[in-house]
């Protein structure tokens, strides 16, 4: 009786230890089939994402999950290891993920632009102009002045667009906030929670040209006001999660992803993509004097050591 109770226990024991590595192998695999990627509302709500990752999909078998935030959440997100990579554009806070050690191979993938938008009254005075500065500086005067129809709205959650927003202040030598200036809302919300608040409260905003067109059909209050300024262009970047950091992370699964969207099939893509007949976005990644002049000095070298890495088997 003793032995065939320890017969079947070592029986179970061993049936145990074959479903527990059936369980690792099957959390590796799973591991190696997804990737999370960390971006901006603007890729995620233009469609952008909903276009491409299909076909890296097909082409690698590796699904991506997507965590839509601002920059400032998606590079927060990346620090604290909870994604295996991160596409954002605002230049500072890219920077400073990489200065830091928690970013690795920063490359440009494509930019669009910003635009100032507003309501078809536009009390405060700024359609036609090409001069952002300008522009925020006539609505704070109007504001100011206790015009009531003149309303402005941040979406104040450090995304690219907001940290945008903050450099135009800082030309003006002013910051304003909800707390001391009733003109000026702050909603913490993304692009598109952010445009139909301004529609319906009939105010002003700042935001890429991609999610305006995606959007604009559903805003009959609001039109595009200003626009052409060089200070507006809104460069995108893709950077990895740092692996010495968080080796948990699916590295291989990033870097596939990343030199995908950055090859010549996924940059013809991206130029091809496009909404009531306008492209969303221009693909910079292989262009170097435009990576160049939109603050991407290492392009070339970030090219070469993506193109240098062996595809997924």
């Amino acid at each position: 009786m003793w032995r065939t109770s320890k017969t079947l226990s070592i029986a179970i024991l061993a049936a145990l230890i074959i479903i527990g590595l059936l369980a690792y192998e099957q959390y590796m695999v799973s591991g190696r089939s997804m990737v999370v990627l960390a971006t901006t509302t603007s890729t995620y709500d233009s469609g952008l994402l909903d276009y491409l990752i299909p076909k890296f999909k097909s082409e690698y078998s590796i699904s991506v999950h997507i965590v839509s935030v601002g920059t400032g959440q998606a590079i927060e997100a990346a620090k604290r290891g909870d994604v295996d990579l991160v596409l954002v554009h605002s230049r500072q806070l890219e920077l400073d993920f990489i200065n830091s050690s928690y970013g690795v191979h920063r490359v440009g993938v494509m930019y669009n632009d910003f635009i100032i938008i507003g309501p078809l009254e536009d009390p405060a005075n700024i359609s036609g102009l090409t001069n952002a500065t300008e522009a925020l500086r006539r609505i704070a005067e109007e504001g100011n002045k206790g015009n009531t129809f003149t309303l402005f709205i941040s979406r104040a959650d450090r995304s690219g667009t907001h940290m945008v927003e903050l450099s135009i202040w800082a030309r003006l030598g002013t910051l304003p906030s909800s707390a001391t200036h009733r003109w000026y809302l702050e909603a913490g919300g993304g692009m598109g929670a952010v445009m139909r608040m301004a529609n319906e409260k009939r105010a002003y905003t700042i935001t890429d040209r991609a999610t305006w067109i995606s959007f604009k059909s559903q805003l009959p209050n609001l039109r595009a006001l200003v626009q052409g300024d060089l200070a507006l262009l809104n460069p995108y970047a893709i950077i990895l999660t740092n692996p010495e950091k968080y080796p948990q992370r699916n590295f291989d699964g990033a870097i596939a992803l990343a030199k995908w969207i950055i090859s010549e099939e996924g940059q013809k893509l991206i130029a091809d993509f496009k909404k009531e007949g306008e492209a969303l976005f221009t693909p910079i990644a292989r262009n170097y004097t435009r990576a160049h002049e939109l603050g991407f000095l290492d392009q070339e070298e970030e090219i070469a050591w993506y193109d240098a890495q062996k595809p997924l088997s």
